[in-house]
């Protein structure tokens, strides 16, 4: 049995010399713990060494696509055929093209996986002739041909192209507002209400080329520029015009401005088309998500498109509001949801307080879309159009307010209300048709006054009950006072009974009034009567 290997150097075709113990796979392995046992097992009949890298790594990528390359057909019909012996293979998609191209027969099986791992450990042994630094630079470098090979990079891949065209094109809508502003404002001291009647500001600039002077407004043809209302009033105006004469020196700077203006914007339409077909070639799908413009701004933000493919889902959403996010986490306040996808449709479409969730939802299917783009073989925009689909369904849904929650415990509580039709039947009131009052002033009068009456006599009724409760009160406080008083008297006669009378002290007691007062109180009365 013949085993077809291949290494980085070139291709080798070993002899097995004892078939009997590849029966033990198991075990297998102890008989190349040696480059003198691994001779004994199998031995070299042939070896195609390759030229340089170039025909490695053609020959390489051929295997890998289950091709046979012209130099491994050359080596197999000379050798292999000539023994007439089966061939081992590690790859059982080359064995079958072998077989069918070639007619040899092929194995393909764990034994012969076993005995391709041995050969490998004992290379260095078994093919002679070759050094271990040479095998180990043909190694590294086909390695980095392969890598290249497999990426498949092409110039259209190159997002560098988008991230300057994006770059150049806010530059220039930055210069042409200023150019414009500018030229409006030194228009306007000769001609002041040409620039009430026409906004455009290409075709206001158009108008200076072609008519230049106010003067030459009454015999121009603007119809190619301006409808024929608009021209008519602007005619109008150039006769009663208040603006102030100018020289042709300043007229003809003024005109000079236009066409740059003019050439300006005509090259940033020609750039937003290479830009559309640049986006449209690298990344079809996010542009289908969120626009070219959009697109190419998140690109130039993150650096290339690999790079923003690395980005989650949450940094993509805010990416373009780093200062607002900064700002918001040092004073504590909520971040912002959205950044430089803000701008896209999706996002201006919706409602202010929806905002937050669609952009939420589009940046998770932005990522996906561009990682798609940045690592997938293919360049079609099928999956960006169905995601847009979902998002513009689910965007529908919140409009129309049939949020469903996607918890588990919200299931079962959003409940969808069944829309009833109620009619209002409405009679027709008779009572509104006549304008007379229903009763006479005098009698509202009348009315009023009783009920004037009324309430002053409830008024006087409770007035003088408030008045009888006082008197109540006051009287109860005095029978109190008289009735303590009288206790206080009982009190200090019994106290002076009680005390006996000292020699010592003389009876100065004003208890127990003398004789001689008693006789001038008499007289007193006696006097008073």
């Amino acid at each position: 049995m013949l085993v077809l290997f291949e290494t980085s150097v070139g291709y080798a075709i070993f002899k097995v010399l004892n078939e009997k113990k590849l029966q033990e796979v198991d075990s297998l392995w102890k008989e190349f713990e040696t480059p003198e046992k691994a001779n004994k097992i199998v031995k070299l009949k042939h070896f195609e060494k390759f030229q340089d890298t170039a025909e490695a790594l053609a020959a390489f990528t051929a295997l890998m696509e289950g091709k046979i390359n012209k130099q491994l057909k050359k080596v197999l019909k000379k050798i292999v055929k000539e023994a007439h012996e089966p061939l081992a293979v590690a790859d059982a998609k080359l064995g079958g093209v072998i077989k069918e191209k070639l007619n040899l027969s092929c194995i393909h099986s764990p034994v012969v996986n076993e005995l391709m791992r041995g050969i490998r450990s004992q290379m260095d042994g078994l093919i002679p002739g070759v050094e271990p630094r040479e095998m180990a630079a043909m190694c590294l470098g086909l390695a980095h041909s392969l890598s290249r090979y497999r990426l498949k990079f092409s110039a259209d891949k190159v997002d560098t192209m988008i991230v300057q065209a994006i770059s150049l094109l806010d530059d220039l809508d930055k210069e042409l507002n200023n150019y414009i502003m500018r030229c409006r404002e030194w228009y306007g001291w000769h001609f002041p209400e040409l620039g009430k009647i026409i906004s455009d500001n290409l075709t206001y600039c158009k108008c200076l080329q072609k008519v230049g002077d106010r003067k030459n407004y009454a015999s121009a043809q603007l119809s190619e520029l301006l409808p024929e209302e608009v021209e008519a009033e602007v005619k109008a105006a150039a006769e009663i015009s208040m603006g102030t004469e100018v020289s042709e020196e300043d007229i003809c700077n003024i005109l000079h401005l236009c066409t740059q203006v003019i050439e300006i914007s005509e090259y940033r339409t020609q750039l937003y088309e290479y830009l559309q077909n640049r986006m449209m070639a690298i990344a079809p799908n996010v542009t289908v998500m969120v626009g070219e413009l959009v697109g190419a701004r998140l690109i130039a933000h993150a650096g290339s498109l690999l790079n923003l493919a690395k980005h989650a889902a949450s940094t993509v959403q805010i990416l373009g509001a780093e200062k607002a996010l900064f700002r918001a986490l040092k004073s504590r306040r909520d971040t912002p949801k959205y950044g430089l996808i803000y701008h896209a449709s999706l996002v201006g479409q919706t409602s202010p307080k929806h905002k937050g969730k669609i952009s939420r939802m589009l940046a998770a299917k932005t990522v996906l879309a561009i990682r798609y783009d940045a690592f997938g073989e293919d360049s079609s925009s099928a999956m960006g159009v169905e995601n847009r689909a979902k998002l513009e369904a689910r965007l529908r849904t919140l409009e129309d307010r049939g949020i469903r929650k996607i918890s588990g415990t919200g299931k079962a509580l959003a409940k969808a209300e069944k829309y009833e039709h109620k009619s209002e039947v409405k009679t027709y009131d008779p009572s509104g048709d006549s304008t007379l009052p229903t009763c006479s002033k005098k009698r509202k009068i009348e009315e009023v006054d009783k009920e004037d009456e009324v309430i002053e006599k409830k008024a006087k009724k409770a007035k003088i009950k408030v008045k009888v409760e006082e008197e109540e009160e006051e009287e109860v406080i005095e029978e109190e006072e008289t009735s303590v008083k009288k206790k206080k008297k009982k009190d200090k006669k019994k106290h002076i009974k009680e005390e006996p009378l000292s020699e010592e002290e003389p009876c100065t007691s004003t208890a127990v009034p003398s004789p001689e007062k008693k006789k001038k109180k008499k007289k007193k009365k006696d006097n008073e009567d």
